[in-house]
């Protein structure tokens, strides 16, 4: 194999899969990447055999072939070379020759056929969205993932399509967070996928806030999006996601409405006297004025007003400000609502005249 390519055009590449580059090398060819070159193209390929990611450039190797690189040691040698710079790389034997200029650099290979190939998606559904509707999907709701949870089905996101709908969901048993948009993507009937962490992660860096097309392919074992010459694949956790609609109350009588930023600022000061471990906030509305209180081991406590729209009973309750915050800040109207039924009762934030985006927030005894 044998091909020359400019600095920039397999950077960037490089830069888009690295990601999913296995770092703790169970098997050593998973640290590598899969170069594939071809009579007018150049494929590059990596894994950690939960995700893939696929980039094809259009170009002509001097000899066609393919064979492994150690990934991260070749994108550090792109990085460190000068913009523009021409690269060649040949291989002769177990050996990748990369040079540069007056550089050159002697790298280790392992055979092409060392490298794992995920098994067929099956497609059970494949249609095209814009970038940014899967985008705002999952900026809207990833981050409400449970991390590293015994109940494996919450460490990801649920990626649903039903009748035009698209809808992603994530909760970890204290939050949920909600996001739908309208889509074209019909389907004969309601599939839901969950798509690991670590996938959604990888995903959301690729996608971009565009009109631009992406094609999802729904398999039976995996999720795949194509968006420009890059190609994800993950695998699904297999699991049953918990009935959401259960979780999402739809009896809360006591309405606020608040200016989001200001609320935002005002729980940021709040937060800042709060106990570190379990972050809890006291919130005390009463006729157009909510209180916010913290304290900590350190008998340290801060008190915190700010102007909302509340006509209700007088309502005392605790949350973990944390949550708040990642709440406000996912969110991008001026103006937000909660509702709530009592102290005890868990609180549904949403947008005051379009709730395509709910989140639930479970309160705290404090």
């Amino acid at each position: 194999m044998k091909f020359q390519i400019q600095r920039e055009d397999l950077l960037l590449p490089l830069q888009k899969i690295i990601g999913a580059v296995e770092k703790r090398q169970t098997m050593p060819a998973l640290s590598n990447i899969l170069v594939k070159a071809g009579p007018e193209s150049l494929s590059l390929t990596a894994t950690d055999l939960e995700i893939e990611l696929v980039t094809t450039l259009n170009m002509v190797a001097d000899e066609a072939g393919d064979i492994t690189l150690p990934a991260r040691k070749l994108l550090d040698i792109c990085k460190a070379l000068p913009d523009e710079s021409s690269i060649k790389i040949q291989v002769d034997k177990d050996k990748a020759v990369v040079t540069s200029g007056r550089s050159r650099f002697s790298l280790a290979t392992l055979p092409a056929d060392d490298f794992p190939a995920l098994e067929s998606i099956n497609a059970v559904a494949e249609f095209h969205l814009p970038q940014k509707i899967l985008k705002e999907l999952i900026d809207k709701t990833s981050f409400a993932m449970a991390l590293q949870d015994v109940r494996y089905y919450l460490n990801g996101l649920l990626i649903e399509v039903n009748n035009g709908l698209l809808r992603a969901i994530a909760t970890d048993g204290h939050r949920l967070a909600y996001c739908e948009k309208q889509a074209d993507c019909e389907v004969a009937e309601m599939k839901q996928v969950i798509v690991p962490r670590k996938g959604i992660q990888e995903l959301v860096r690729l996608l971009e806030d565009s009109d631009e097309p992406l094609t999802m392919i729904i398999g039976s074992n995996h999720f795949r999006v194509e968006v420009g010459d890059i190609r994800f694949t993950s695998k699904l956790i297999d699991g049953r996601f918990p009935d959401y609609n259960r979780v999402i109350p739809d009896d809360g009588t006591n309405i606020i409405t608040a200016d989001r930023e200001n609320l935002r600022q005002a729980l940021v000061r709040a937060s800042i006297l709060s106990n570190e471990k379990y972050r809890g906030i006291r919130l005390m509305a009463d006729k157009d004025i909510m209180r916010l209180q913290t304290h900590n081991p350190d008998q340290e406590e801060a008190d915190v007003e700010v102007e909302i729209n509340y006509k209700g009973e007088p309502l005392e309750i605790g949350f973990n400000v944390n949550y708040m915050l990642d709440v406000l800040n996912v969110m991008d109207d001026n103006m937000v609502q909660a509702t709530l039924r009592d102290s005890n009762s868990s609180c549904l934030i949403t947008y005051p005249d379009h709730p395509d985006s709910k989140y639930v927030i479970m309160p705290m005894r404090l």
